[in-house]
């Protein structure tokens, strides 16, 4: 059967990554987290200081990182090292919108994802890659929801790993997230024309999975006539 490219776009706690996690598994596709390659770049930026507005330095550190994700688990390794819980924390989660709307950070984690998807076989979720990374892409979600729903589902999942937040700070978060992801120049956050929508405000994860298996199915079947 010929596999096919599935991009998962989104805003910000939408459940993406649930989604394309629990989609891979069923296919038995790659899941690819692009978000948390972000992240990651925005840990190494944290720890070392990394001026956003020098394009020098930015360059310099792009040029000292490594991404890849650890077979056993899917955690993401930053130079070997696994960063996977670091990269969740709020520190992380209130620089990573900015770095990631730096034009050189995205050209090098773009193609680093087109390289890790050239052979198809992958689920990836992001916030361009529909429309950026694989906009030839045999199948493209755009997850949404509810602000508030997003909210407190972010605040919950804070809760349940034992961070420190409050529900205003959390909102007050993606709210920030959303307009920089929506607004910036370069790759911005946006559905693409032939994205598939998914409102998931009153699904569970089960029934959202159920809901974008089906769709998949269905291209997978067009795709293998």
């Amino acid at each position: 059967m010929k596999q096919i490219t599935i991009a998962i776009d989104g805003y910000s706690s939408c459940g993406k990554s649930t989604l394309a996690k629990g989609l891979a598994a069923k296919l038995g596709y790659t899941y690819i987290d692009s978000g948390a390659m972000y992240r990651a770049v925005t840990l190494y930026f944290l720890r070392n200081e990394i001026p956003l507005k020098d394009a020098k330095q930015v360059d310099a550190a792009l040029e000292s990182i490594t991404i890849r994700f650890a077979s056993a688990n899917n955690h993401t390794l930053l130079n070997g090292e696994d960063v996977e819980e670091e990269i969740r924390q709020m520190p992380v989660s209130n620089l990573v919108s900015p770095v990631s709307a730096i034009p050189a950070v995205r050209r090098a984690m773009v193609r680093l994802q087109q390289a890790m998807g050239k052979d198809k076989g992958i689920v990836m979720d992001g916030r361009d890659i529909g429309t950026v990374v694989f906009p030839t892409a045999e199948l493209k979600i755009f997850l949404t929801a509810d602000p508030e729903v997003r909210a407190q589902r972010r605040y919950d999942e804070l809760l349940t790993k034992g961070v420190p937040s409050s529900l205003e700070s959390v909102r007050a978060n993606l709210q920030h997230r959303d307009h920089i992801d929506s607004t910036r120049e370069d790759s911005p956050l946006r559905q693409a024309e032939d994205a598939i929508v998914i409102d998931n405000t009153y699904l569970n994860e089960a029934q959202q999975l159920q809901k974008a298996l089906e769709i998949a199915q269905a291209v997978l079947k067009k795709n293998n006539r």
